[in-house]
């Protein structure tokens, strides 16, 4: 894609997620991914009902009468996006390929993010980590996040979303707020995401292509595996073929919400034929309402 090409997309997808982030998500957003913690702002004297947990007692015996500190929440937060540059998202048979709706939600999410005054950084990952953009704040650092989803070209085919979680853990040692973007066709993950959630706080999307939910009667076809480069042939025209792929399709989704539970992780599914406001906004007030 030549420059003048990639800046006209960086500039329609920027317009795009500036007003959805503005319009939709910002306030759900500021809702839903809380501030790391508590920060300490003053003390004043203790009154009735206070919680006698968060009594200053070196203030109480120096003025002989109790004290007690006062928090507030800390709003800033830092933004971690795992987004998996693989093969494997290259396809798509609807509307958008899998990579072109990741690059939509990693900018309506950045934007949102920025809006609320926290930092945004990224992890590229395919089965190595391709990629780390350090956390910043500002329009500009978006645009460049934009500029380098649009145009990045992995050095790899393959999968590994473990190593992303690991490198993530390593490298990010304020506890943030984590957006794992990928169609999770990967299968060795589950530790390494429960230790990466004791740390911080993770939340999936799985993007995915309708046709990769179930197979059509559309005869003999050949299907390309991107990431191996392998193909196979299969007939599509028996009823049994059919179903084995859609038992294989269920049993998958099963064990990735398994997975997420076990690591209380909250996850929604985005298909490529779908709008993705929807599942994002499930996100939000699924987590708000644990507030």
């Amino acid at each position: 894609m030549e420059t003048v090409d990639i800046l006209k997309k960086v500039r329609k997808i920027e317009i795009k997620s500036r007003g959805l982030s503005n319009q939709i998500f910002s306030g759900h957003y500021h809702s839903a991914f809380k501030g790391r913690g508590m920060a300490f702002s003053e003390v004043r004297e203790y009154q009735f009902g206070d919680d006698i947990r968060f009594i200053d007692w070196n203030v109480t015996a120096r003025f002989h009468h109790p004290f007690i500190k006062v928090f507030e929440e800390e709003r800033e937060m830092t933004v971690m996006l795992l987004i998996d540059v693989s093969a494997s998202n290259h396809f798509g048979t609807q509307k958008a390929h899998k990579e072109d709706v990741i690059t939509e939600i990693a900018a309506v999410l950045s934007f949102s993010a920025i809006a609320n005054n926290d930092k945004v950084g990224v992890i590229f990952f395919s089965d190595i980590i391709e990629k780390f953009i350090p956390p910043a704040k500002g329009s500009k650092h978006i645009l460049r996040i934009i500029h380098e989803l649009i145009n990045f070209k992995a050095t790899s085919n393959k999968t590994n979303i473990s190593e992303a979680f690991k490198y993530l853990t390593n490298v990010i040692k304020k506890r943030s707020t984590v957006f794992v973007i990928s169609d999770f066709m990967d299968f060795k993950y589950k530790k390494a995401m429960q230790i990466a959630s004791r740390k911080h706080d993770l939340a999936a999307l799985q993007i995915f292509d309708i046709a990769e939910s179930r197979l059509t009667d559309v005869g003999l076809i050949k299907i390309n595996d991107p990431e191996t480069g392998k193909e196979h042939w299969i007939d599509t025209s028996f009823d049994k073929v059919r179903k084995t792929y859609g038992d294989w399709w269920i049993k998958h989704q099963e064990e990735l919400k398994a997975t997420f539970n076990s690591a209380g992780v909250d996850w929604v599914n985005i298909s490529t034929n779908d709008d993705y406001v929807k599942p994002l906004l499930k996100l939000f007030r699924m987590r708000e309402s644990r507030f």
